[in-house]
């Protein structure tokens, strides 16, 4: 088996997660690809500490992606070619799915059951309503886990390196820490909130390397507003 690490990103938390721990808006920032593989790398946090004397093989980069005749697929696009050409990284792509918020429904519900009781047109005050707010559509990342959880058990598998940092928290990763554990290689769970990691990951895990409020900073970016 090869001396050397290997980074396993779910981008999705890490940038939920990051937000999270440095009261930023989710919604409002972005990773910044090369500051993620600096705090991996020989010359960053794992490098330098953790790590020290191991050889970084890579970081794999999991994000989900829109279809291409989604609206913001062309933009969402260009932040994924960056981010493939930045060296150190392959990126994978799962895709989002997006739904109809689930508070959509009782809200206009509500409305309708107001203009009723006002007697005034329903359709009037939805309408009214919707010129002041505007629901976003909820979101899911779909085909992520699946790719990393194939990803880190072929390399354990081929004996392509001896540990391992995932920072995802998700309770399903639990049976895929186990299973590249029993190949011989350890598993650090990267994180920049140890509460968003499931109790069966971190105990399974052979450490958790906490991700400072600085190291997110330099993680995160704010993102250029749309035309």
């Amino acid at each position: 088996m090869l001396e050397s690490y290997a980074g396993f990103v779910d981008a999705g938390f890490l940038r939920a997660e990051g937000a999270r721990s440095i009261n930023a808006n989710a919604r409002n920032v972005r990773l910044n690809a090369r500051s993620v593989v600096e705090w991996f790398g020989p010359a960053g946090r794992l490098g330098r500490g953790v790590f020290q004397g191991q050889p970084f093989l890579r970081l794999y980069w999991y994000d989900g992606a829109f279809e291409p005749e989604h609206e913001e697929y062309q933009r969402q696009r260009q932040y994924f070619d960056a981010i493939a050409y930045t060296p150190g990284i392959q990126l994978r792509l799962g895709h989002i799915a997006e739904r109809r918020p689930r508070f959509r429904t009782p809200i206009e519900r509500a409305l309708r059951e107001t203009a009723d009781g006002l007697g005034i047109d329903q359709a009037e005050l939805i309408e009214e309503f919707h010129r002041h707010w505007t629901f976003r559509p909820e979101r899911q990342q779909k085909g992520v886990d699946t790719l990393v959880a194939l990803d880190m058990v072929r390399l354990a598998g081929r004996s392509i390196c001896s540990t391992m940092v995932l920072i995802a928290g998700d309770r399903d990763f639990a049976e895929v820490v186990r299973a590249v554990q029993d190949f011989g290689v350890r598993v650090f769970i990267g994180t920049p909130n140890r509460s968003s990691v499931a109790r069966d990951v971190a105990q399974l895990a052979d450490g958790i390397i906490d991700i400072q409020d600085e190291q997110m900073r330099m993680m995160l970016q704010q993102r250029s507003p749309r035309s």
